[in-house]
């Protein structure tokens, strides 16, 4: 409201009408796209009707007067498909799409206040009118008219967006909003009791103090937990996304492919959403462009003319595991091995192991592909699935049958904010290791501790284990303590350790951004602030580990450490 109480505040408006038109036009075009695979669905082509029909309405509210004309007259398509005077054609479902891709566009500019349309709009609602000019004439509807029907959405479909995140907002049930209110209260009652036996000094006993803050502390810990639950959204308006890419894919393959999804109502941290966003990208257009066949091919494998694509989501104990997996040809062992000797990251006489050997493909700049496309050919694909993947502080699997197809496995915690961490000095800093990723801790003997060097190798119970000195790596001046100890780190297939002089035990943290001063260090995954008012840094576990590895190989390319189960004598 403004300071009148009276006038609604524009902008207010104008974001509101923003949200509700993107998940109407996704509501659209996901109609659009199952309606192309059942064209005898009458509710499909309501469900498109209803969207229209609200941004329409909401277009006039917000004084975008073109916007409700250009919808309106798509409207005029949508009824020609509700009376079968066009039929849902794959031509017809590409042009409902375009007509999606620009109102994304017109709704943007008008939640602005720029309500005009650009000529490239005015050229499409053309091209729809003519398309609608085009077709029989049809017997008109005995109901209301076509362009003032608003049917109610069933309380199902809106149930399944009521949690969306779009534009950076979460709709929230009023039910746990009371529930944060009811917390904040018992906080606001806890905090008052507790400053009153503070103040009365001596009439209070350490101990009835030290009850009174663990109460004050229980009631925290449940508002941060009913504030975590605030934040998770389900995967499901993510995953169906992927509907239109399949899709649009498909066709500029040449292809027949169908998606399928399992696990929607899995529940992540908008945040988690966001970031996942891209990797999927980049492995449902790998499932297209290299995993499914082409028609020809797939029958003379003696397969379905179309392939399929699933995408799953499940939970585990503190993590969600996505799967992408498709039913195409799978990985091919010898084209792999033989870019492999090319790029000279194996030796033709080397024989590996299909986890070795499909680890090669998550290299920058491996590919392939015969010949560069809009789609493959530069490499750039699973490698930033890898690197999107492990700033999760996930894990990236992968698996792959000949003829059969490929399955791409990411586990990632639940949430990015809060994390259980181990915490470890060096010098005068304190950093933070994120909890999953820690084995254990041992104390680093006196003879594998070398001054000034920021790589070593370690005797642990008969394997050697590669250790990162963190004073070295990132260049603090103090000097070491007496004993030093190892944290010891792992991320999938990768052990290694980091050395640091005092293990200060587990804590929970909430992980900040790193600030610019320390974006450009390597090994950096966020900040966080302690009890004691310190910035602790939170330390990127899988970036430092490849960091260890690339340094072990440089250490065995000198020979300098000795054969597998041996201890090697020097340090880098």
């Amino acid at each position: 409201m403004t300071t009148d109480g009276n006038a609604i505040d524009l902008s207010v408006l104008q974001e509101t009408f923003r949200l509700e038109s993107q998940e109407n036009l996704a509501l659209l075009e996901r109609a659009a796209l199952e309606l192309e695979e059942h064209p005898s669905d009458p509710e499909l082509v309501e469900t498109m009707f209803r969207s229209a029909h609200t941004i329409k309405g909401n277009a006039r509210v917000v004084g975008a007067d073109p916007l409700a004309a250009f919808m309106h007259d798509f409207e005029e398509l949508l009824e020609a498909l509700r009376e079968e005077r066009v039929e849902p054609s794959r031509d017809v479902t590409s042009l409902v799409l375009k007509v999606v891709d620009a109102s994304r566009t017109m709704v943007a500019r008008a939640a602005d206040g720029e309500t005009g349309l650009e000529p490239e709009d005015e050229a499409l609602r053309a091209e729809v009118l003519a398309l609608v000019a085009a077709a029989p004439e049809g017997i008109p509807s005995s109901s209301e008219a076509a362009g003032e029907r608003s049917p109610v959405a069933p309380a199902s479909e809106r149930r399944a967006h009521a949690a969306q995140a779009h534009g950076g907002g979460i709709r929230v049930p009023v039910e746990r909003l009371n529930q944060l209110m009811d917390l904040v209260g018992e906080i606001a009652v806890a905090r008052g009791r507790l400053t009153d036996m503070l103040e009365s000094g001596a009439a209070h006993s350490r101990e009835s103090l030290l009850e009174s803050h663990r109460e004050s502390d229980r009631v925290y810990m449940d508002l941060q937990e009913l504030v975590m639950k605030t934040r998770m959204v389900p995967l499901g308006p993510l995953f169906h996304e992927y509907h239109r890419t399949v899709r649009d894919l498909a066709v500029e393959c040449g292809k027949a492919v169908r998606l399928s999804l399992q696990g929607e109502d899995v529940e992540v941290d908008t945040s988690v959403v966001e970031r996942l966003r891209d990797p999927l990208t980049h492995l449902v257009r790998n499932a297209v462009s290299h995993g499914i066949e082409s028609w020809s091919e797939r029958m003379s494998a003696g397969k379905p003319p179309q392939g399929a694509i699933t995408i799953t989501a499940s939970r585990e104990p503190g993590s969600v595991v996505v799967q992408v997996s498709d039913d195409g040809k799978g990985l091919d062992r010898t084209k792999i091995m033989s870019r492999a000797v090319e790029k000279g990251l194996a030796t033709r006489d080397e024989e590996l192991a299909d986890a070795e050997l499909f680890r090669l493909v998550l290299e920058s700049g491996f590919s392939t592909a015969d010949r560069v496309t809009q789609l493959s050919g530069r490499g750039v694909g699973l490698d930033v699935v890898k690197r999107s993947v492990e700033q999760l502080r996930g894990t990236f699997a992968l698996e792959s049958r000949p003829g059969e197809g490929t399955t791409v496995t990411l586990r990632f915690p639940l949430t990015l904010a809060i994390i259980g961490g181990f915490r470890l000095s060096v010098g005068p800093e304190t950093y933070v290791v994120p909890l999953d990723a820690v084995v254990e801790c041992v104390e680093l003997p006196a003879w594998d501790r070398v001054p000034g060097r920021a790589f070593g190798v370690t005797n642990l119970r008969g394997r050697p284990l590669p250790f990162l000195n963190l004073r070295v790596l990132f260049g603090l001046d103090s000097a070491p303590p007496e004993r030093e100890h190892l944290v010891v780190v792992r991320n999938g297939e990768i052990e290694a350790g980091l050395a640091g002089d005092w293990l200060l035990g587990e804590a929970q943290v909430v992980i900040k951004p790193v600030g610019h001063l320390f974006r450009d260090i390597a090994g950096l995954a966020g900040t966080a602030i302690l009890g004691n008012g310190r910035v602790a840094f939170v330390l990127d576990v899988p970036g430092l580990l490849e960091h260890a590895a690339h340094l072990e190989k440089e250490l065995a390319r000198r020979q300098e450490v000795v054969a597998f189960g041996q201890l090697s004598e020097r340090n880098l």
